[in-house]
């Protein structure tokens, strides 16, 4: 039945970004949001919603089997996303959003990437059933749904870091994305596919 396959997939989407095992999903989620402020909540679901799109058409298309990628390689490129957002972060000179259009781009480039993680397993489990248009819709609804959760935990902490401590945007921005860098950048050490 259709609502029971959209609402099944909806939990692979949503486990897919709030699961212990999603780190590199959330790391890039934190990367991509943390140069904005929670004054800037619109400008960030559409940026999250940049990344589904892309993380959508990877999967759209993996799942017909129109593309396949080597999953070592898709493992290694996840967090070489990762490390090339937080280095972007890293070397920015100000947060005003001209400046900051380009995660746009970041987000549904990467998402295209992304998508690609997921994508063999789910292939199997689509290709099998008969509602492939729900089963994409519900893990897409899932997916978007677990990144909203996720950037407004990050805007909440935010909030509470710009009102309450005397923590600087640029100090705050500087500190989480080097974070992101370090752990994203052993990650992708320990996923070099040349073995």
């Amino acid at each position: 039945m259709p609502l029971q396959d959209f609402i099944f997939y909806f939990k692979l989407g949503w486990a897919h970004i709030i699961s212990l095992d999603a780190l590199d999903h959330q790391l890039f989620i934190l990367a991509l949001v943390a140069i904005y402020s929670y004054t800037n909540i619109k400008q960030v679901l559409i940026l999250v919603t940049a990344f589904t799109i892309g993380h959508s058409a990877t999967l759209l298309l993996s799942v017909l089997d129109i593309i396949r990628f080597d999953s070592k390689w898709v493992e290694f490129l996840i967090p070489c996303t990762i490390v090339i957002t937080a280095l972007s972060n890293l070397f920015r000179k100000n947060f005003n959003m001209e400046s900051v259009r380009v995660n746009y781009f970041l987000a549904l480039g990467f998402g295209l990437i992304h998508g690609m993680g997921f994508a063999n397993s789910i292939r199997m489990m689509l290709a099998k059933d008969q509602n492939i248009g729900w089963g994409l819709f519900g893990f897409n609804v899932g997916l978007e749904a677990g990144q909203v959760f996720m950037v407004l935990i990050i805007l909440i902490v935010t909030f509470i870091v710009f009102n309450y401590t005397k923590i600087k945007r640029i100090s705050w921005v500087l500190f989480i994305s080097a974070a992101v860098f370090s752990l994203a950048l052993k990650m992708a050490l320990e996923r070099i596919p040349f073995n």
